[in-house]
C-alpha cells in the first residue's frame, strides 16, 4: 500500500479501505458487469474522515471520485486505476427528523427508501421517488439533481433541499444546514453543489423537506390510442385534478408489450397494442370523495372517446402491480442490452414528431435489427429512450446517440433531464447548453476545484 493510502487508513481504519481483490470485487456499474477499476474504495464515516481525506489528496494531487448507491446511468461514478472512489456507503445515519418543521438531517449515504420509510413514521413523506429507491443514496440524488415519478406536483430534488454540509477541495468544510423554508441572506450555496456531479464539492450530510403524508391515493392504467388524445387527456386530468395530479407516467406501446406481456414477470392489467398506456395517479386528503371524483374524471375522459381502456387499482397490491410495469428495468435490459438509454427532455407538443422521428432514422439505419423503447414522465416533460441495433459497436452507438441527441436542439430539449450527465453525455453538453454558459461552468469548476481532483472528466471534458 502507498503512502497516501496508509495515512488515509489511519483515519478511516483497516475496515475503511479497500484496495486490490477487494476493490476489483466491488461493481463498476449498476447492471454489475463490470469490476471497479479504482485503486482503492475509501470508506468515511462522518464529514470530519471525508474532509481529512480530502485535504490528504488534495496534498498528494490524488483524485477522487465520489460514490453513492451507483443506480446512475450516465457513468458519472466510473473510477479507473488512478483515482480514488470515496464511498458514502457507510455514511447512512438519518440524524433528526422534525414532524413539525417538516425536517429530515441525513448522512449522504442514507438510501432513499430509507429516508421514506423514516418520513413515514413521522406521518410524513419525502416526495423523491424512483424505482432505485432501495439503492439509490440522497447523495447521489443531490448530485444529479433527481426527479422521478412526482416531480408534476413536488419538483426536483433541487426543491425538496434547504441545507446542505460539504467538503471542498482543499479539505475545508461549508456547513449550511439550513432548516428554514425562507432564508434569503445571500447567495444560496446549496444550488451550486446540486446536480453538480461530486464535481464541485463533496456532500456528506443534508436537511431536507418533508411533505405532509397523504390521506388518500387513487391510481389507474390507462390505454390511448393516438398522441393527440393522449394530450388532450393529459390538459383534461390536470384541469380536473389540479394540484392533487401526483404522477403521468407513460409507457409507448413497445415498452407495455415487452414489460407486461413478453417479459413474463407481470400479470398484464390489459392487453396489448395500444399506443399508450398511462399511468395517472392522485393523491389528497379525502378517502371516499377523492376516490369518487378520480372515478367520475376517467369515466368522463372514457365517454369523450379520449380512453380507450382503463383499469383502477382498488387496493395498494394492485397499484404495486401497475407500477411495476412502469419501473421494470430489468426486464427492458434484457431486451435493450447492449444498446444506448437516454433521459432527454423537451415540450410536450414536441414529442410526437420527436419521437417519430427517431424511430423512423433508426429503423432506417438497421432495418433489419433495430428496437426502441420509449417512456417516462411525459408530465413534467421527460421521456426515457432505450435503443439498440445489431451488432452492437461503438460506431452504432455514436450514431444512435447524434440520432437522438440532435434534434433536441431546435425545440429546446435537454440531454439530461433527471440523469446527470457523467462521462456518457458530456460530448453533447452544447446542445443543451450555450458557450457561455459551458464557460462559466468551467470557471466555477476552477474557482472551487483548481486541480481538478474531484470527478475529473465527469460533465465537463478535460
Amino acid at each position: 500500500m502507498n503512502d497516501l493510502l496508509t495515512q488515509i487508513e489511519n483515519i478511516v481504519g483497516p475496515e475503511g479501505v479497500l484496495h486490490g481483490d477487494d476493490a476489483r470485487a466491488r461493481s463498476g456499474d449498476w447492471l454489475g458487469r463490470t469490476p471497479c477499476l479504482a485503486k482503492a474504495i475509501v470508506r468515511p464515516e462522518n464529514t470530519d474522515e471525508t474532509a481529512a481525506i480530502v485535504k490528504l489528496c488534495n496534498e498528494h494531487a490524488q483524485p477522487i471520485v465520489p460514490a453513492g448507491g451507483l443506480t446512475g446511468l450516465a457513468r458519472g461514478a466510473v473510477a479507473n486505476e488512478t483515482e480514488i472512489m470515496l464511498s458514502f456507503e457507510r455514511m447512512k445515519a438519518i440524524e433528526e427528523v422534525d414532524p413539525v418543521g417538516r425536517t429530515m438531517t441525513v448522512q449522504t449515504g442514507a438510501p432513499l427508501q430509507a429516508v421514506q420509510e423514516a418520513a413515514g413514521d413521522y406521518n410524513m413523506m419525502f416526495p423523491i421517488d424512483l424505482g432505485a429507491r432501495g439503492s439509490a443514496t440522497i447523495g447521489g440524488n443531490i448530485a444529479t439533481n433527481a426527479g422521478g415519478n412526482q416531480v408534476i406536483r413536488y419538483g426536483m430534488m433541487r426543491n425538496q433541499v434547504l441545507g446542505l454540509e460539504v467538503v471542498l477541495a482543499d479539505g475545508a468544510v461549508l456547513s449550511s444546514m439550513n432548516k428554514v423554508l425562507k432564508n434569503n441572506s445571500g447567495y444560496d450555496l446549496k444550488h451550486i453543489f446540486i446536480g453538480s456531479e461530486g464535481t464541485l464539492g463533496l456532500v456528506t450530510r443534508a436537511v431536507l423537506r418533508l411533505s405532509p403524508q397523504p390521506k388518500s391515493e387513487n391510481t389507474a392504467l390507462l390505454a390511448i390510442d393516438d398522441f393527440s388524445k393522449l394530450t388532450t387527456f393529459f390538459e383534461f386530468v390536470g384541469e380536473r385534478f389540479a394540484d392533487t395530479l401526483n404522477a403521468f407516467e407513460v409507457m409507448w406501446k413497445e415498452h407495455y408489450q415487452i414489460v407486461a406481456v413478453a417479459s413474463g414477470r407481470h400479470q398484464a392489467p390489459m392487453e396489448a397494442g395500444h399506443a399508450f398506456y398511462v399511468v395517472v395517479e392522485t393523491t389528497g386528503v379525502d378517502e371516499r370523495h377523492d376516490s369518487e371524483h378520480f372515478t367520475t374524471v376517467l369515466s368522463e375522459a372514457i365517454e369523450a372517446g379520449l380512453v380507450a381502456d382503463a383499469v383502477i387499482a382498488s387496493s395498494k397490491a394492485q397499484r404495486g402491480m401497475i407500477w411495476a410495469i412502469r419501473e421494470d428495468i430489468e426486464a427492458l435490459a434484457a431486451v435493450l442490452l447492449p444498446g444506448a438509454v437516454f433521459d432527454v427532455s423537451l415540450p410536450i407538443s414536441a414529442m410526437d414528431a420527436y419521437t417519430r422521428t427517431i424511430t423512423r432514422e433508426i429503423a432506417a439505419a438497421w432495418p433489419d435489427n433495430n428496437r426502441v423503447v420509449i417512456f417516462g414522465h411525459l408530465g413534467d416533460g421527460n421521456l426515457h429512450i432505450g435503443a439498440t441495433a445489431s451488432p452492437w459497436t461503438v460506431d452504432v452507438h455514436n450514431r444512435i446517440e447524434n440520432i437522438v441527441y440532435g434534434p433536441l436542439a431546435a425545440v429546446g430539449g435537454a440531454i439530461s433531464a433527471e440523469h446527470g450527465v457523467g462521462l456518457e453525455k458530456r460530448n453533447f453538453l452544447n446542445i443543451s447548453r450555450t458557450e457561455e454558459e459551458i464557460a462559466l461552468m468551467r470557471m466555477l469548476k476552477g474557482a472551487l476545484d483548481p486541480k481538478n481532483l474531484f470527478n475529473p472528466g465527469k460533465v465537463l471534458a478535460i
